[in-house]
């Protein structure tokens, strides 16, 4: 690369792909969510984007190792991964602003309290209680009981925290050159990641078998699916990414200076894992 100039890549059918399968799933999910009946359309739409991912940032690395990327390029990934982040965080901050809204707010108020109290008159026999066990129309049913948050959520902030742990030991390998311990490091985390994957499964059968805890119980079970689903899509994102980031390591892509791709799946994680900490206090604890 000369003076001033960096690598533009050619025209991209990625973009407008990602953008029509991204679009599959969320009707998909909608169609699950509303009728019931979306399942195949969600499934079409997990492995458009699958699918996508796999061909641009296979893309992106031929690109990377040819040696077609410089400093600007550089650049250009580091705020286009900070915006992306930051997009992520606006995302859950709106499911967050939910919980607080009807926690502090909306179940109040139909218990008598508040500015809008008045609305109690609309059911004079509901109690005001979080987590929402008997929501005030009879006609929904709440959850039968609800998670200790110190068995299986405790057990996954755990796994979560750890795998950040073992995540930076590997991060400050690569910069030493100590590219076994990298390796190892990483596969470390990715079988944690795994492992949260696994109780999350564990936890999601037992609510709807033993808890009564399903989309249906009333604003505790939407709340408690969407923001816990939600993040539980991006462990499996960031378990996959990190994945593609040991085979990486195993075929010598990166170097102790030059190493962005990898950096960008710490961020990612670290966001993941940072979130965790959220869910945890205040859908399981508080």
């Amino acid at each position: 690369m000369s003076g001033g100039s960096y690598y533009v890549p050619a025209s991209s059918r990625w973009p407008i792909l990602g953008s029509l399968a991204i679009g599959v799933l969320m009707v998909g999910m909608g169609l699950t969510l509303v009728y019931g009946n979306g399942g195949f359309v969600v499934l079409v739409g997990a492995i458009g984007v699958l699918a996508v991912m796999t061909l641009w940032f296979g893309d992106v690395i031929n690109e990377s190792r040819r040696g077609l990327y410089d400093e600007q390029m550089d650049r250009s990934f580091r705020w286009g991964m900070g915006w992306f982040i930051f997009s992520e965080i606006m995302f859950f901050a709106a499911f967050f602003g939910a919980l607080f809204y009807v926690r502090q707010f909306a179940v109040p108020w139909l218990g008598g309290e508040g500015a809008k109290g008045v609305t109690a008159l609309l059911w004079p026999d509901f109690v005001a209680h979080w987590p929402l066990l008997n929501p005030p129309d009879s006609s929904i049913s709440g959850p039968e009981q609800i998670f200790s948050p110190w068995q299986l959520p405790l057990a996954n902030t755990l796994i979560l925290v750890t795998s950040s742990i073992t995540l930076t030991v590997a991060h400050e390998g690569l910069k030493l050159r100590y590219r076994n311990t990298c390796r190892n490091w990483l596969a470390g985390t990715v079988l944690l990641g795994c492992i949260f994957i696994f109780i999350q499964g564990v936890e999601y059968y037992e609510a709807y078998t033993h808890y009564g805890i399903t989309l249906d119980a009333g604003i505790f079970g939407a709340i408690f699916f969407i923001l816990t689903g939600f993040h539980g899509i991006h462990v499996i994102i960031g378990t996959i990414i990190l994945a593609i980031m040991l085979i990486r390591i195993h075929k010598k892509h990166f170097e102790s200076e030059n190493h962005f791709g990898f950096e960008a799946a710490c961020w990612y994680w670290h966001f993941v894992d940072v979130v965790w900490i959220g869910l945890f206090i205040f859908v399981y604890v508080v």
